[in-house]
C-alpha cells in the first residue's frame, strides 16, 4: 500500500507534511481524541512512515478540536469493567513482537517506547485536556508544549487502576520523584502554567499555538545536522540503560564515525563560508 493509499485509510488520525515538519492529529475531536486501538495502530504506521521520509526532519503530534487526548475511550474501559472486553496489551504484545532486539533495544519495543527510537525529534503539541493514555504517550515524546487553558490528570488512581504503560519510569525522569508521585497518586487536574513549572512542558499561547510548535521544530532542524540529531536521540536515552563508561565508548565511536559524514563536512563548510547549512542527514 502506498502512502497516499494508506492516508486515505486512515479514519482516526490526519497526516500533514509541510516545510519538512511532518504533522499527526489524533482525530476524534467529538470524543476529546479519546485513545483506541485502532488510533494506535494508525498513529504508528504514520509515525513510521515519518522516520522513513528523507524530506521529514520533525514529527508533531497534536489533536483535533479543543482536545490532545482524553485518555482511553470509556468505552473500551467499561467493557473491561464489566469483563466484555480483555483488558491487558494486545496492542502492546503486538508492538513488541514486531520489533524484537534484545539488550538495550529490548527496552524499546514496548508501547510508547519504541517513540524513542524513532531517528528523529518527536514533538508533542497539547492543544487542550490531557488525561491518562495520553499522558502516557506524551511523555514518550521528546518535546512537550502545552497551550494556556489546557487542564492535565494522570486519572488512573481515580478509576482504580495504576501508572500504565511505562509512566511510572518516564514522568519522574521528566518532572522528578516527588513530582511524578504527586501527580499519579492525586490524579488531580493541573493548569497549564503549573506544567510548565514541573518541567513537563513548555507553555505557548494558544491563538496560533500548533504553528508555534511547528515553528520551533522546523528551526531545530532547519540548523542542526539530521544526522547529529539522530545519533544524539540514540545515545541520551541509551544512557539511561548505561553506565558513564559504556557512554563514553558509545560517544568516542559516534563521534570517529561523524568525522566522515557528509554532514559532518557541510557543518565545518557553511560556517568557514557564513551561510546557512545545507545538511542532508548523511
Amino acid at each position: 500500500m502506498t502512502l497516499g493509499e494508506k492516508r486515505m485509510a486512515w479514519t482516526e488520525i490526519l497526516y500533514d507534511e509541510t516545510d519538512r515538519v511532518a504533522t499527526v492529529t489524533l482525530n476524534r475531536p467529538d470524543r476529546l481524541n479519546a485513545w483506541t486501538r485502532h488510533m494506535e495502530g494508525e498513529l504508528r504506521q504514520a509515525m513510521e512512515q515519518a522516520a522513513a521520509d528523507d524530506a521529514v526532519r520533525a514529527i508533531v503530534i497534536t489533536g483535533a478540536g479543543r482536545g490532545f487526548c482524553a485518555g482511553a475511550d470509556m468505552n473500551l474501559l467499561s467493557g473491561i469493567s464489566s469483563g466484555e472486553q480483555q483488558g491487558g496489551g494486545a496492542a502492546e504484545d503486538d508492538a513488541r513482537a514486531s520489533n524484537g532486539g534484545d539488550g538495550i533495544d529490548a527496552n524499546f519495543n514496548r508501547r510508547f517506547s519504541w517513540m524513542l527510537r524513532v531517528p528523529k525529534p518527536v514533538f508533542a503539541a497539547v492543544n487542550g485536556p490531557i488525561a491518562g493514555m495520553g499522558v502516557c504517550f506524551a511523555s514518550f515524546c521528546d518535546f512537550r508544549y502545552v497551550a494556556e487553558g489546557a487542564k492535565f490528570t494522570t486519572a488512573f488512581a481515580r478509576r482504580g487502576l495504576i501508572a500504565e504503560h511505562g509512566v511510572s519510569w518516564m514522568l519522574p525522569r521528566i518532572v522528578g520523584l516527588t513530582n511524578a508521585l504527586d501527580l499519579l497518586m492525586s490524579a488531580r487536574t493541573v493548569e497549564a502554567k503549573e506544567l510548565e513549572r514541573l518541567g513537563f512542558a513548555r507553555l505557548l499561547p494558544q491563538e496560533g499555538f500548533l504553528d508555534a510548535v511547528r515553528a520551533v521544530a522546523r528551526e531545530l532542524t532547519t540548523n542542526a545536522s539530521p544526522r547529529s540529531i539522530g545519533v544524539m536521540k540514540r545515545q541520551v536515552y541509551d544512557a539511561m540503560f548505561q553506565n558513564l563508561d559504556e557512554a563514553w565508548d558509545v560517544a568516542d565511536r559516534e563521534m570517529v564515525a561523524s568525522f566522515s559524514s557528509e554532514d559532518f563536512k557541510e557543518g565545518v563548510a557553511h560556517f568557514v563560508e557564513k551561510r546557512a547549512p545545507a545538511f542532508t542527514g548523511r
